[in-house]
């Protein structure tokens, strides 16, 4: 809802003025047939610019009444494993501001790779008041495309972070292929099924967790270019997102090895799909973003609901409904809550020690840079 859909503080005012000037009113219908009988010039104007005030003030107060009453849709766009998680999250912020606000809130929502989903933003085919994606680096795409603000991620809690999670390597049950960490997944005959980083988050991930279980451990770029291109030798299919991975592994029982974000794996074998798996000790934090698209709130007039339903998503009450869904909550309050429930992790590297955003975009994933070069060895 934006400021022009509520009631101003002009509008207030001029309500409290309309019910004082009333007896005024009343003198004026009274004086105006007085003036009919021989009043002056002088007498009319006087008259007419009270009435002039009277209609401004009656037009206002019921413009900004009606308007307030008005209900207001978003559009969510989302990477594909937060559905589940946004489907308990938005009634309940649903309910809350209609009881504070008395106005309804609906929304559209669409979820798929992040990749793809940031694409689609930046084009216009998904008119986003709100992003929550799979990583930072498809925030800041939409930034540099002038659809959200510089310095959106000092804008929200938690560096704009809402929600986290780590890599997880799922194997078949008796782990046959005796896979145990990050290096087992280089050996031959090994069938690794993983996602595009050309169009899903969890694969960029899941990308830099290959590199840095090399480069963060001693190695350097030569061995670890070495490493990651055996380990996508390894992976035959690349799939279009996390959903369609796991529904490949886990639904049509293709591969050995699934790499995955923890939460879903555990989420899976909650829902009756489960299978070992494995949190490796060397692992990346992977951190999911949410941002307002301020172009699009300004067009649609919906910036103080969307910006109220981000802030909604870092409460206790949100951040819960992340956790039992085993994402790693941002909420102080909520991580104490759960800590027992998610192994510690001897070494966390983040995205800020593979050199930040813009050095891994250039150096791994623009076009010619170092994974379209293991794609093409792969493909040798």
């Amino acid at each position: 809802m934006s400021e022009s859909q509520q009631p101003t503080q002009l509008g207030k005012f001029l309500i409290e003025g309309v019910k004082a000037l009333q007896p005024i009113q009343l003198w004026y219908q009274h004086t105006i047939r007085s003036w009919l009988n021989g009043r002056s010039v002088q007498s009319f104007v006087s008259l007419f610019l009270i009435g002039t005030f009277l209609s401004v003030a009656v037009a206002s107060c019921s413009g900004s009444s009606s308007a307030s009453k008005g209900d207001v849709k978003l559009k969510l766009v989302s990477f594909s494993v937060t559905k589940a998680a946004h489907d308990q999250i938005i009634p309940k912020f649903v309910e809350k501001w209609k009881q504070e606000h008395n106005q309804n809130v609906t929304f559209e929502q669409s979820y798929g790779g992040s990749v793809a989903q940031t694409a689609a933003v930046i084009a216009g085919s998904q008119e986003a008041d709100i992003v929550h994606l799979a990583l930072p680096l498809d925030v800041n795409k939409i930034q540099q495309a002038g659809l959200i603000k510089s310095g959106w991620e000092i804008k929200s809690p938690r560096s704009g972070i809402v929600s986290r999670s780590v890599a997880a390597i799922v194997t078949r049950e008796g782990n046959p292929k005796g896979i145990n960490t990050w290096a087992d997944l280089a050996k031959d005959g090994v069938k690794v099924i993983a996602a595009n980083p050309k169009t899903s988050g969890i694969a960029i991930w899941e990308f830099l967790a290959f590199w840095g279980s090399v480069s963060l451990t001693g190695g350097d770029d030569t061995k670890a270019l070495d490493y990651v291109t055996k380990v996508y030798k390894n992976t035959p299919i690349l799939t279009k997102d996390a959903r369609e991975a796991s529904d490949l592994f886990f639904q049509k029982g293709e591969g050995d090895v699934l790499i995955n974000y923890e939460n879903e794996v555990i989420l899976s074998g909650k829902n009756g799909t489960k299978l070992p798996y494995i949190i490796p000790q060397v692992n990346i934090s992977i951190d999911n973003p949410v941002a307002v698209v301020d172009k699009n709130v300004d067009k649609h007039r919906t910036r103080e609901v969307a910006q109220a339903f981000v802030d909604f998503l870092y409460s206790t009450e949100a951040q819960r409904e992340f956790a039992k869904l085993q994402y790693r909550p941002v909420n102080p309050t909520v991580t104490q809550e759960v800590a027992s429930q998610h192994p510690p992790i001897e070494t966390l590297f983040t995205s800020q020690d593979l050199g930040g955003w813009d050095i891994i975009q250039k150096k791994f994933f623009a076009d010619g840079a170092i994974f379209d070069k293991v794609q093409a060895a792969k493909k040798a």
